[in-house]
């Protein structure tokens, strides 16, 4: 990635631009060469795959059946569109949504503050719920002692992100989460419930008793949260997306590009669109199977994947199916997704943290190895994806608990991330490059329906909306 302080992405065309023939966009792929460029959806798509699709789907089907199908589809849907727009921007650009909501008009840094901060939070807790969960299958297997085991996981996950970067979690994420979803998809295929009993779930209602604190970090980490959405963008970009690929750029603006050049990125946008599209297929088919299998054999049973038993319940999902072979083939799916997983979101994150904190230094004039992209995502990999987890898990020791947590703020934050995404690719690409009436209002659809979501929970944490339902 290029110097922020080289890429002002500036609307007022009163500045100096690039000359257009400098600027040679090449050409999207053609036919199986797209093949090649399906990482970052991949990548996108494990990114919340531990906790959205395996954890918390059983947990839900096993609370409530299958009478939240319909918030299932919705979400899956709803987010197709958000990730969409902030790959729109990248792709166009050549720049991270950091970046982008840099150059929007009001307080200094206003949005990156606004993004980052709670984002903390989250990582801390995301890095620590999910190694813990992988921890529940390594004991299964080898003895010894959950918080050892997290130990483990959190240090040599960031490890193979330090060394490897981009490329090695790229392949390691997709060819995890093929095998992943082929193998649920197949056992949900055995133990397919009632057509009629399924299809009751996909009118919206809302269970009796329901916890939102359970809801609510399902749907945030169904696909992919707000953290995710943001991290597509850094993923295109590492990859070259369209403008992403001309290096050595003082700056794209996509408005001062020539009629060849921006008909060049409406071609990688059908490549993004395409990506996207089959990493969304993919995460349904995994979330549909993981709801029937929970409803199928978690439900009858009264059980919850929770806390230090996480692995041993999924695990139970193939082994009331395919005896002891299915147990430990579940339990490695477990084991592999979680770890997996982290190694994505510490990837993310590391670049997230580095890229804000590199806008906001150097809008101070900062120079100097703490602006220095490489040197910040180590720091923050080590500091606040390594240490903050292990302590945090050390002292909390609920992998669910802390999961939820983060699942709350990603769900709430999404509206946030989707709105100043509209607006930014409003202001900043021209007409030919925005999205389309149709896909410009199920994005904001989408922040609408995370929005009721978030609020709903908010009140009933305060208390204004009540429930009695455990939770399990």
């Amino acid at each position: 990635m290029n110097n922020k302080s080289e890429r002002n992405l500036s609307t007022d065309t009163s500045n100096k631009q690039q000359p257009q023939n400098t600027v040679n966009i090449p050409d999207s792929p053609q036919g199986w060469d797209n093949l090649k460029w399906l990482g970052p959806s991949f990548l996108w798509m494990l990114s919340a795959a531990g906790s959205g699709e395996l954890l918390f789907t059983p947990r839900i089907a096993a609370l409530y059946g299958y009478t939240l199908l319909w918030a299932l589809l919705a979400a899956v849907i709803l987010k197709w569109f958000i990730n969409g727009e902030v790959g729109r921007f990248s792709v166009c650009t050549g720049a991270t949504i950091l970046e982008g909501f840099n150059q929007l008009p009001g307080p200094k840094n206003w949005a990156i503050w606004l993004i980052l901060l709670p984002q903390v939070v989250v990582a801390i807790s995301t890095v620590a719920g999910l190694s813990g969960a992988a921890a529940t299958a390594l004991i299964l297997v080898a003895g010894g002692s959950v918080q050892l085991w997290t130990v483990i996981i959190i240090v040599v996950t960031a490890a193979i992100v330090l060394l490897g970067q981009y490329n090695v979690v790229e392949k390691i994420s997709s060819y995890v989460g093929i095998a992943r979803t082929v193998a649920v998809v197949a056992a949900a295929i055995f133990v397919f419930p009632n057509v009629r009993q399924l299809a009751s779930g996909l009118l919206p209602q809302i269970p009796q008793d329901v916890q939102y604190q359970e809801i609510l970090p399902w749907l945030g980490f169904m696909l992919a949260g707000a953290a995710g959405l943001m991290w597509y963008s850094y993923w295109v970009e590492a990859r070259g997306y369209g403008a992403a690929s001309v290096k050595g750029q003082e700056s794209i603006d996509p408005k001062q590009l020539n009629r060849e050049e921006r008909k060049k990125l409406r071609g990688w946008l059908n490549l993004m669109t395409i990506s996207n599209t089959l990493a969304v297929v993919g995460a349904l088919l995994a979330a549909l199977s993981f709801l029937i299998l929970g409803g199928e054999l978690l439900r009858p049973q009264g059980l919850v994947p929770k806390e230090n038993q996480i692995a041993e319940t999924l695990g139970s999902l193939l082994g009331d199916l395919w005896g002891p072979f299915g147990f430990w083939f579940m339990v490695a799916i477990v084991f592999i997704t979680f770890c997996s997983t982290v190694l994505s979101v510490e990837d993310g994150f590391g670049r997230m943290f580095a890229d804000g904190t590199q806008i906001i230094l150097q809008g101070f004039g900062v120079q100097g190895r703490w602006t220095n992209e490489k040197f910040l995502q180590r720091f923050y990999i080590v500091v606040l994806l390594v240490a903050l987890p292990i302590a945090v898990y050390l002292f909390f020791g609920e992998p669910v608990g802390l999961l939820q947590t983060a699942g709350g703020i990603e769900a709430a934050h999404i509206p946030i991330v989707t709105g100043l995404t509209l607006y930014l690719n409003h202001r900043m690409l021209p007409k030919e490059l925005q999205p389309s009436k149709i896909i410009f209002g199920g994005t904001a659809i989408a922040g609408i329906f995370f929005g009721v979501f978030a609020i709903i929970y908010l009140l009933q944490l305060l208390g204004i909306i009540g429930s009695s339902g455990g939770s399990g």
